[in-house]
């Protein structure tokens, strides 16, 4: 047999991406079956399973102001991207992490993907909870679901265009352009089915933090930072 003639032709996806889309595939399997009666506990497993998972900033702000931290509580800052409203959700965030995930794995580190996808995570809930401060007769719905930190695998992909075309001396603003369509379409498709909701900033804070935190992230990328600190 030649050399070369027994490999796949499609690269595997690294196992860093695997694990991180594994929770929601499993746990839309555990739903899927039990809506079909074969498990037990009746058909609402996905709305206890939301109720768990949820991060709600209310309850973040309610800790502030009464000065206390419910510990068994804090885990929903990092659940909430894993448990999703319904299949087509789910379905959505799986497929845009793969597909991100594969091209951004070939740039960074597992180390530097979890690092987007946690990152992105946590700071995006945080800063959704200090709108949420700021705007209170406004109510922020609990996040579910990851699309805070696939936008910030977005915001990353950006980040890895805007730095190409600056070193072919492109025009960097069309490194936005993925951005600028995905909000385009979740802009249509939140005034024709409604339902826009206020999970919208979490995204854009997503997706600035992904953006951001690709500088630090990449290979190379804080030892750049030092330099730019220094010539300051």
């Amino acid at each position: 047999m030649h050399h070369g003639y027994d490999e796949s032709p499609f690269n595997p996806l690294p196992l860093v991406v695997w694990a991180l889309v594994l929770p929601a595939v499993a746990s839309e399997a555990v739903f899927a079956l039990n809506s079909a009666g074969f498990t037990g506990g009746g058909i609402g497993l996905r709305g206890r399973a939301l109720e768990l998972a949820a991060y709600p900033p209310e309850m973040a702000l309610r800790m502030w102001q009464w000065g206390v931290m419910v510990w068994d509580q804090s885990y929903r800052i990092l659940s909430y991207p894993f448990i999703h409203y319904g299949f087509t959700h789910a379905a959505f965030v799986v497929v845009f992490t793969l597909a991100l995930g594969k091209v951004l794995s070939e740039t960074f580190r597992p180390v530097g993907v979890l690092g987007l996808w946690f990152g992105c995570t946590i700071g995006a809930a945080l800063i959704y909870t200090t709108i949420a401060a700021l705007l209170p007769g406004i109510r922020f719905a609990p996040l579910v679901g990851g699309f805070p930190p696939v936008y910030g695998f977005v915001g990353a992909f950006t980040f890895l265009l805007w730095a190409r075309l600056g070193q072919i001396g492109g025009n960097r603003m069309r490194a936005f352009s993925l951005i600028g369509m995905l909000l385009l379409f979740q802009l249509t498709f939140g005034l024709i089915f409604g339902g826009a909701g206020t999970s919208w900033i979490a995204e854009i804070a997503g997706f600035c933090l992904g953006f951001g935190l690709s500088f630090v992230l990449v290979p190379g990328g804080p030892a750049r930072v030092r330099r730019a600190l220094r010539q300051r």
